[in-house]
């Protein structure tokens, strides 16, 4: 099976006057899991199902393999709609066998990939009832499984944690990392911003329609504030206050407390602190995606 990159190329989107994206670019690379993160209507799902060809692009381009979308391609992309999109009186495993034979399986191997998902997924005692029947985390299961039945070469997924129990999340996990182990790009979105910086490769944040972070987590936490964590316990209040590159201070359980610049010299600190006695304590400290996001949607919100 031949991996390619998935290439979303300055790909803009309006809906009257609401401007769903704008100049929306990056790459998924083979094996490469990549987190979508951004606030409700920032343009994740609108850019997922241009992605998939099932939305078209006002301008800009979406590429696998260095060509254009086709409907052969859309063939090979494993799918997770946000908003769920299996048959609600269909039962489970009639319904993903139909599915992979939609995507060019023959009937045995439709039946054969089926039946090796339900059981890798936990559904295996739920194949004969309908979806509708089913819990919702159980519904989310069943969606995965008919994202991957099929052997897709790429893997777009829209919020597929959504309403997972822990144990669920674990074996959604395994399964990722298990495509993109095996050469397979995986795009997916999600609000549980841990998971995605435990999971992902890169992280791209979202806001009004464009990309405006992505790396690696590292990446993107060396580009933000850091904090520094202070224990001088000689210290008097205010002792950081004017020092250049210091945001802002604040003590927390005898500790100063410090946000710095990106381009902050820590030494700077140090003397200063010491300046004023001992120092027990030193820590840098880097902000965690869950900080990294809020800090961005704050600037939107502030602008």
């Amino acid at each position: 099976m031949a991996h390619g990159v998935l290439e979303i190329d300055r790909v803009s989107k309006r809906y009257g006057d609401v401007v769903a994206l704008r100049e929306m670019t990056f790459q998924v690379h083979p094996g490469e899991l990549f987190g979508f993160v951004g606030s409700n209507g920032a343009g994740k799902t609108t850019t997922m199902r241009i992605a998939l060809g099932v939305l078209a692009a006002d301008s800009g381009e979406v590429r696998w393999n260095g060509e254009p979308i086709t409907l052969e391609t859309r063939r090979r992309i494993g799918y997770m709609p946000e908003e769920r999109g299996l048959y609600p009186r269909m039962k489970v495993l009639e319904q993903l066998v139909y599915l992979a034979e939609l995507h060019g399986l023959s009937p045995a191997e439709a039946r054969r990939s089926a039946e090796a998902w339900i059981t890798r997924l936990g559904v295996r005692e739920r194949r004969g009832d309908e979806v509708q029947k089913l819990s919702l985390g159980n519904q989310q299961r069943v969606q995965l499984a008919a994202a991957l039945v099929h052997q897709p070469e790429v893997l777009v997924l829209d919020e597929p944690f959504s309403g997972l129990d822990p144990v669920a999340v674990d074996v959604m996990s395994q399964v990722l990392r298990e495509k993109a182990a095996e050469g397979v790009p995986v795009v997916f979105s999600s609000h549980q911003l841990d998971l995605v910086e435990r999971l992902c490769d890169r992280v791209g944040i979202v806001r009004g329609g464009s990309l405006v972070a992505c790396g690696t987590v590292d990446e993107l936490r060396a580009g933000g504030d850091s904090r520094l964590v202070v224990h001088a316990p000689a210290a008097p209040p205010g002792w950081a206050d004017g020092l250049a590159g210091v945001r802002s201070a604040h003590v927390s359980g005898g500790r100063t407390v410090l946000e710095l610049a990106p381009d902050a010299d820590d030494q700077v600190v140090l003397r200063a602190a010491l300046a004023t006695g001992p120092v027990h304590e030193f820590t840098r400290q880097r902000p965690s995606l869950t900080e990294l996001f809020r800090s961005v949607v704050t600037e939107e919100n502030a602008a």
